[in-house]
Formats: C-alpha cells, sequence, structure tokens
C-alpha cells in the first residue's frame, strides 16, 4: 500500500465526510472501516478484529497499561471535572466579572489569550487546554465565539512549542536532527544551534503567530469566522446551541453567589506549576547522570505529568469548593457533569487515533514521501517539502509523525543535491507538518484547542482553515524565495512582505 494511490483512500474519504456531512465520528468511522477492509482484503472478520485491537491498545498494550493515550484521556476528564468545579464555586463567573473591569475591549480580551499562548509554550496539550480554560470567562464576558477562542488558542500552541526548544517539541526535533547531522557528518554546527538557525525559516510557525496578532487587532473576520463573531457579537452567543453542547462545555453546572477570583486562578497555577514540576521530575528519571534542560524535556513523560499536574489542580479545586459548603449531591453532580462535558472530545480522540494507526499501516505517509524525486529542481525543493510535508500531516493528523518520517527524508535529499540546503529543507519540513496538523479535522492538537475554548470541533476547523491556508500562501512565497536565492534574509523578507500585502487586503475587505 505505501506505494500506491489506494493508501489515500480512507483519510481523503474521512475528511471528505467530515466537510459535507459535518458528523465527526461518522466520518472518521467510515475512513476506519475502509481503511481495515483495504488492509485486509475485504475481509469483514479480519477488519473489524483488527479495528478492535487498535481500540483495546489505546487502553491495554504489551501486558501493561498504555500510559500515552490513556493518560490523555484521563487528563481530559480530570481537567472536565476541574473546570465544573470551578463553574460550580463561582470562579469562573468572578473571574469574567473581574477581567471585565480591566479587559474592557474585545480587542484585549483576544490579545490576553494570545499572549497566554505565547507564554505557555512548554506542550502544546498543555498550552491547548490551559489556555482555553483560563481565557473562557474573559471571552464570553466580551461576546468572542468560541470558535475564534478555539482559533486563537491553536494557532498559538503548537506554532510556539516548534520554535522554542526548551519544550516538549523542541527536545524532540532537536533530538532528530541531532542523528541528520552525525548521519551526513555535518560538524559546523551542533543540534541545538541548527535548530535555533531553523527558527528564523519557519515561515509558517512565525507567520501563523503573527496573523493571529494582526486578526485580533484589526478584526480581520471573513467566511465562516465572520459568521461566529457576527452572532456572538448580536445575540451573546458564543457558541452555535442548536448543535448541543460541545466537548469541554457544562452547562448543568449552578455556581454558587460567592464565587472568588480565587476559585478559578489558584486551581489553574497548581495544574500549571504541578504539570512543569513533574515534566522536569520524570525528565530527569528518564536520563542517566547529570542531564541539560533540552535532555530533560527530550526524556520528559508528558501524558504522565499532565496527570499529575491535573491530580493537584482538581484538590486545589475540591478543597475551594468544599470551603463553599456546597451540598454533597450538588458536588457530586458539578464531578459527573464535568466527566460527560469531556466524553464527545474523548470519542472523537479515539476514533482519531484509530484511523491514525489504520493510516500508518497502510502506508500514507510513506506513499506522500515518494512523490519527491531527484528530477525536482533543487530551488523548488523546500517549497515542494513543504507541501508534501503539510499533506502528509493534513492526511495522517500527525505532526510528530510527518517530523519523523521527513526530516531524515530531507536531510537525505540535502546530502545527496547541496548540502547547503539542508537547513532550509529541514525548516520546511518544520512548517508544513504545522501546517497540515493545523488544517486536519483528525490531528489530536486540533480536537485538543476546540475542546479547550469550548467549541464544536468541526467549527473549528471550518473557520481556522482560511486563515491557516492564508499562512500556508506566505510560507510558500518565503520558501521559494529562499530556494531561488539561497539566503534565509531574502526568503524572510519576501514572507513579511507578502504577510503585509494579505493584512492590507483583508482590511480593506472584511
Amino acid at each position: 500500500m505505501e506505494t500506491s494511490v489506494l493508501s489515500l483512500i480512507p483519510p481523503v474519504l474521512a475528511l471528505i465526510l467530515v466537510i459535507i456531512t459535518r458528523r465527526v465520528l461518522i466520518s472518521l468511522g467510515a475512513g476506519i472501516i475502509v481503511g481495515a477492509l483495504l488492509l485486509n482484503g475485504f475481509d469483514p472478520i479480519s477488519s473489524l478484529t483488527q479495528i478492535f485491537g487498535i481500540v483495546a491498545a489505546i487502553f491495554y498494550v504489551d501486558g501493561a497499561i498504555n500510559d500515552w493515550e490513556l493518560y490523555i484521556i484521563f487528563f481530559l476528564l480530570l481537567l472536565g471535572m476541574l473546570a465544573s468545579l470551578i463553574a460550580l464555586s463561582g470562579g469562573s463567573r468572578a473571574f469574567g466579572e473581574w477581567a471585565l473591569k480591566r479587559v474592557k475591549t474585545r480587542v484585549g480580551a483576544q490579545l490576553v489569550t494570545v499572549v497566554l499562548g505565547i507564554i505557555i509554550f512548554i506542550d502544546d496539550y498543555f498550552n491547548s487546554l490551559t489556555v482555553g480554560n483560563v481565557s473562557r470567562p474573559l471571552t464570553d464576558r466580551h461576546r468572542i465565539s468560541r470558535s475564534k477562542l478555539a482559533y486563537l488558542v491553536d494557532s498559538t500552541s503548537a506554532p510556539m512549542c516548534v520554535i522554542s526548544p526548551i519544550s516538549s517539541w523542541g527536545a524532540y526535533i532537536i533530538a532528530i536532527i541531532g542523528g541528520i547531522l552525525m548521519t551526513h557528518s555535518v560538524t559546523q554546527y551542533q543540534a541545538l544551534q541548527a535548530f535555533l538557525i531553523i527558527v528564523p525559516m519557519n515561515y509558517y510557525a512565525l507567520f501563523a503567530v503573527l496573523l493571529v496578532l494582526a486578526v485580533a487587532w484589526f478584526k480581520l473576520d471573513f467566511g465562516a469566522m465572520k459568521k461566529h463573531e457576527k452572532l456572538a457579537i448580536e445575540t451573546g452567543e458564543v457558541v452555535d446551541k442548536a448543535k448541543g453542547i460541545p466537548p469541554g462545555e457544562n452547562m448543568d453546572v449552578q455556581p454558587v453567589e460567592n464565587g472568588k477570583v480565587r476559585d478559578l486562578v489558584l486551581p489553574i497555577i497548581t495544574l500549571i506549576v504541578g504539570t512543569i514540576f513533574f515534566m522536569v521530575i520524570t525528565g530527569i528519571q528518564g536520563t542517566e547522570g547529570t542531564a541539560t534542560i533540552l535532555e530533560i524535556f527530550e526524556n520528559t513523560d508528558v501524558a504522565a505529568a499532565l496527570v499529575y499536574g491535573g491530580l493537584l489542580g482538581l484538590a486545589a479545586a475540591v478543597i475551594l469548593t468544599l470551603m463553599k459548603k456546597v451540598p454533597a449531591k450538588d458536588f457530586g453532580m458539578g464531578l459527573w457533569a464535568g466527566i460527560k462535558s469531556m466524553l464527545p472530545a474523548i470519542y472523537i480522540l479515539i476514533f482519531a487515533w484509530t484511523i491514525i494507526e489504520i493510516i500508518g499501516d497502510l502506508g500514507t505517509g510513506a506513499y506522500l514521501a515518494t512523490l519527491i524525486d531527484g528530477n525536482i529542481p533543487l530551488a523548488l525543493l523546500p517549497v515542494i517539502i513543504f507541501i508534501v510535508a503539510g499533506a502528509m500531516a493534513f492526511s495522517t493528523g500527525t505532526s510528530w509523525g510527518t517530523f519523523g518520517m521527513m526530516l531524515p527524508i530531507a536531510g537525505d535529499i540535502a546530502a545527496t543535491l547541496d548540502i547547503t540546503m539542508l537547513l532550509p529543507m529541514l525548516a520546511a519540513v518544520l512548517a508544513g507538518a504545522i501546517f497540515g496538523d493545523h488544517c486536519s479535522p483528525i490531528s489530536d492538537t486540533t480536537i485538543l484547542s476546540s475542546t479547550g475554548a469550548g467549541s464544536h470541533h468541526i467549527d473549528h476547523v471550518i473557520t481556522q482553515l482560511p486563515y491557516a491556508l492564508l499562512v500556508a500562501l506566505i510560507s510558500i512565497v518565503g520558501f521559494l524565495v529562499l530556494g531561488i536565492t539561497g539566503s534565509m534574509v531574502f526568503g524572510f523578507m519576501a514572507a513579511f512582505a507578502a504577510f503585509i500585502i494579505i493584512v492590507i487586503v483583508l482590511k480593506k475587505i472584511v
């Protein structure tokens, strides 16, 4: 399958059905079934057996608990209960009222969210869920749609993580780059230095953050986003209630009257500090002897740290809620409401993880990688690699998987044709992977960004897509100039000029 266009059928089918039906689970389910049938020669029994085996492995694999996917599910449940108790204790309402007095405009509320997303760059899962939950009371009060909030969150999570060396992403990428440099005997710079040189060439990540700032400041809402924003401003409906309760949202809890800002702030701070603390601890445990900060983040157990930090945050929320003398019945209903609020997101994640495993077995990524051949002109290689990496991340739903496959391929091509193009081509992989990840409905970061923001998943995908495509266009301009001139400065200047033009045009038409 890895050399066949047939390997594209399941992801393409799922994506088309998502857009047409707007029913995520049904669409992903169709892709899963078709993919399993292709893998098993259309034998229904073998196909169902494989699907059940993949789903079971999410919870239990190789005779032990799966401490990645299962821990992410645990963290979602913990976060749901945490958010529910914060609402029950009156913390969300109190924080919203407090913030409303200090952040007096819709632009200010959006910029606060963006700044939080930029600051919390340790991990994308952590960023998406935490920033969304913290910002939601503020953006709701300013009648900012949940779709807009999800876009603000998503466009500052992965883009910041991929350009920060001190993050779970940065450590992973630096480790891969180190192996590539060693393989091709590149000695003029070390892995960290190479990573830092690549950052200014990661046009998609840089201009995704710049565009989200411009969108917030200049009110550049268009397409589906403009409809959601208009509905929120005119009616106060920040989420389309006709579609039901979105993942991460809880409409069953009635808050107490004497809530305080601390009822939100203390649990969230405990969550953040606890998670970072356990990321460092598990990172140290994963290394031998004296460890650098990069080695710590390379070996950290993000999923376990999220669960431990979530437990601490939930404990703080429990204590503060019980201090309000909330009746036991209401307390129990609040916890259960928090769990229920996260179930839709968990269902989508399980389906997404399943289709990603199917796509991996089909070799969809490997097939896309074969589209790059030695007949492409050297000057076009960065932009071609950007597009292929984007297509791979879009269809497979995983930027990390795209990094793992495409970075070594880009390194091999550069070593064969022109070693001076090594870093630009690695930058193109990183940028393309983030682009595809942003556009993909089956990406876990896309799912978690909509969950953290309390937005319907498909609304987030459809409203964010036009902005992601604009940043991709900016990136293509940058990589074309970079490939033709070989100059990092000229490439960035071209991309920045394209960014300015797009902002000016948007200001005139919206």
